[in-house]
């Protein structure tokens, strides 16, 4: 008897890729390359060997910081950022209306507010709500007031909660893009002292690194996924590589010790795939001017891959 192909117990789903690829958030230069680093690593032909079809939107158009001037020390380039991810969201949201899944590859992590301002807006015209899964070493739910950088790809989560900055929340005018009892943060283990109070004030649901420590990848992310899918249509995946630990993942933009397994990254998107309610994924912060042989490239593209329903078996 013929044994089965790998992609045979998957569903076949039509995937756009977009690349965003904006460094504007952040003070460490290189993540603008990090769409070209994932491509490079295959991920196109690897997700087709698993049966779905790809298509490559390209990528969106972004400002580079020598053309612009950073503007508010507290929330700098947030003009260009708030372009970027507005003309990014538009693209989310034609993706989904012709049945695609949005795969969207940062930059760095203020992508995140385009991309779920995008997924949210298309559930919106339907009557419907959208989880969020943020898997990252940080929370990034800074505001203009708290952050001490002032690098805008640490708020993103603030705007989709409606904490600020306001230009990147209101988007689609609207706020917030999702729920907080439907927001879940997976695996931080790096919050500014003034974020720590910004997610309280946000009510989200938050999973540190000690809580898989103590309790296991599985049992974190089955209650993860309830979390975020509880009254929702789905749930969006933001995937920060940073949450890999740097020993598997040295090429990021923020990289922070103790962070997830090789494994225990892919036991997370396994069970992603086998709850087959993700409605959208992402990956940020792959910085290759920083990385080993393109390392965390080809890791982000297996972890694309655990995502969409590649098994081991």
């Amino acid at each position: 008897m013929p044994r089965p192909t790998a992609s045979s117990s998957i569903t076949p789903r039509k995937i756009r890729v977009i690349g965003v690829p904006l460094d504007l958030g952040q003070s460490r230069r290189g993540v603008d390359m990090g769409p070209s680093a994932v491509r490079v690593a295959g991920l196109e032909a690897r997700l087709e060997e698993l049966g779905h079809i790809v298509e490559d939107a390209g990528n969106v158009d972004v400002e580079i910081p020598e053309q612009k001037h950073a503007g508010d020390p507290h929330a700098k380039y947030l003009k260009e950022i708030t372009d970027t991810c507005t003309k990014h969201a538009e693209l989310v949201v034609k993706t989904l209306e012709t049945g695609r899944v949005p795969l969207v590859l940062g930059g760095d992590h203020s992508v995140g507010a385009g991309t779920v301002a995008g997924v949210a807006e298309f559930y919106r015209r339907q009557d419907q709500k959208i989880g969020l899964l943020w898997i990252d070493a940080h929370t990034d739910i800074n505001t203009p007031e708290t952050s001490p950088s002032g690098n805008v790809h640490g708020m993103p989560l603030g705007a989709i909660m409606g904490l600020g900055p306001a230009e990147l929340a209101n988007i689609f005018n609207f706020s917030p893009k999702v729920n907080p009892e439907n927001c879940v943060l997976v695996g931080v283990r790096d919050i500014d002292a003034v974020e720590k109070e910004n997610v309280r004030r946000a009510g989200i649901e938050v999973f540190t690194m000690r809580d898989i420590d103590e309790r296991g990848m599985r049992t974190v992310m089955e209650e993860a996924l309830r979390a975020a899918g509880r009254g929702t249509a789905g749930y969006h995946v933001s995937l920060d590589m940073d949450w890999v630990d740097p020993e598997d993942a040295p090429g990021v933009g923020t990289p922070v010790r103790g962070g997830a397994t090789y494994r225990e990254a892919h036991l997370a998107m396994e069970i992603i795939a086998d709850h087959g309610r993700m409605l959208s994924f992402e990956i940020v912060e792959v910085n290759p001017v920083i990385d080993e042989h393109n390392r965390t490239a080809v890791l982000a593209v297996e972890l694309a891959l655990s995502a969409f329903g590649k098994k081991i078996l």
